[in-house]
């Protein structure tokens, strides 16, 4: 498989996997009873099998596209899966474009997801299941693709209106403890303002260790789980 820094991984047998959405129990903080995440978030990430391989054109079964998502959906459809409570299909790095649209917003790379990421949510939900979908809160994602800083409101709405289920906010790229804490409250903020329940699957604490903190748990649970 060919990856975006040219680093070879060897195949692996796709597995389904659960999604770790960490949720805390601390005097204080408030849930938002919304019905979100009563239970362990269950699905299928694309990062453990095909990582960041965007070369569709050598490897057009294995990279990271709209025909992918789509297969697997109709796998965990007709497998019986969903049956089980694997139910959110997970997009993760790589399925942007490499800017922004004219007006600031994500956009998914246009030869790889020609139907968009909201022609991918209908089909996934046409299938009974749902969609998560990748951003980073810094200023660009791990594998280098737009991030969110400065544009949070923006993202959340969009994602909104494309009909994603699930967000996994990654943690790269963030030069300051104050960015990476004023970011994961924002976004949490701007997600809640779109009005759709969108499960908060929140990075933060990995991401503190560079700054040699431990994590602000009180401070996480209540700007993620309820503002």
């Amino acid at each position: 498989m060919k990856l975006e820094n040219g680093i070879q991984q060897p195949g692996f047998l796709l597995a389904l996997r659960f999604l770790a959405l960490v949720l805390w129990s601390f005097p204080g903080a408030r849930a938002l009873d919304n019905g979100l995440a009563m239970t362990p978030t269950m699905g299928w990430l694309h990062w453990e099998r095909f990582m960041c391989n965007v070369d569709c054109q050598e490897e057009p079964d294995s990279c990271i596209s709209e025909k992918l998502f789509m297969q697997m959906a109709e796998l965990m459809d007709s497998d019986g899966w969903k049956d089980v409570g694997y139910e959110y299909l997970c997009i993760d790095d790589c399925w942007m474009a490499p800017k922004r649209d004219s007006k600031g917003r994500l956009q998914a790379d246009p030869k790889r997801f020609p139907g968009g990421i909201q022609g991918l949510a209908n089909y996934v939900h046409s299938k009974g299941l749902k969609l998560g979908i990748y951003a980073d809160v810094g200023n660009k994602t791990c594998a280098g693709f737009p991030g969110s800083f400065g544009y949070y409101d923006i993202d959340a709405q969009t994602f909104a209106d494309w009909g994603v289920d699930l967000l996994k906010f990654d943690g790269c790229h963030c030069d300051s403890m104050e960015h990476l804490e004023n970011g994961y409250k924002h976004m949490s903020l701007a997600l809640n303002r779109t009005g759709r329940s969108i499960v908060y699957s929140c990075e933060w604490p990995l991401y503190m260790w560079p700054f040699r903190k431990d994590p602000p748990l009180l401070t996480i649970s209540t700007a993620v789980i309820g503002v």
